[in-house]
């Protein structure tokens, strides 16, 4: 149970921050772009009752990813609906990728700290290994969220991109496939090779390059959270 209770507390700050900045960056750039639908249903918030999904906050403690209940965006709102749908889709990847910077230069600075004498300090070290564990699990689950939406099928902001992008004729096509688009995101990743072959290369990439000499922090998260 003290396991448990341990993993839970490194996870639960990051996960909830991942979730959620993502969907509030889509209400508000929506409402930049003429929407104020996530204002005037209080979604414009940080309060985790607004915005939690039971299953997709569970899954981030089993599987290390989740999902919060998606934004409503009224594209008849906007002045150009296809091209501010573009904008509005890529606001939530973007703004994960901004997290994993944000979470990249944290563990750079506590190693900074560390360097500059305080890792001799008995209380400096009790705070640093949680914060490194929380910035280390940030900086990949926030890449992770950031490369998973861009996949280019409906409802994912990927799919969102991509009808804003082709000829309405085509768009209309790929949009007609949201209603199925939660068993497809199942087959493309249990039962094809996009996960082992462009997903987990891309996500590792990331992670290595914003990391740097940082990368074994996160590495002990991720052993210490999931044992890999």
């Amino acid at each position: 149970m003290e396991a448990i209770i341990s993993k839970i507390s490194v996870m639960l700050v990051p996960a909830l921050l991942a979730v959620i900045l993502h969907e509030v960056a889509h209400g508000y750039v929506a409402e930049k772009f003429g929407d104020p639908t996530a204002r005037l249903l209080g979604r414009l918030t940080l309060n985790p009752v607004r915005h939690l999904d039971p299953i997709g906050t569970l899954a981030v403690f089993v599987f290390g990813f989740g999902w919060a209940r998606p934004v409503p965006v009224n594209a008849g709102n906007f002045r150009r609906p296809r091209r501010d749908m573009i904008w509005v889709a890529l606001a939530g990847p973007l703004t994960n990728l901004l997290l994993a910077l944000c979470s990249a230069l944290l563990l750079k600075g506590l190693s900074l700290l560390e360097g500059a004498g305080l890792g001799s300090s008995q209380y400096f070290m009790q705070i640093i290994k949680p914060l490194r564990m929380m910035a280390g699990f940030s900086l990949y689950i926030n890449v992770l969220l950031g490369v998973f939406n861009l996949l280019p099928v409906p409802p994912l902001d990927g799919g969102r991109i991509l009808t804003g992008i082709l000829p309405e004729r085509q768009a209309n096509l790929i949009s007609r496939l949201e209603p199925f688009g939660f068993v497809l995101i199942l087959i493309l990743v249990f039962f094809t090779d996009v996960w082992s072959l462009l997903l987990q290369p891309l996500i590792y990439t990331f992670v290595v390059l914003l990391s740097g000499s940082e990368l074994v922090f996160v590495r002990q998260a991720m052993q210490f959270l999931f044992g890999h």
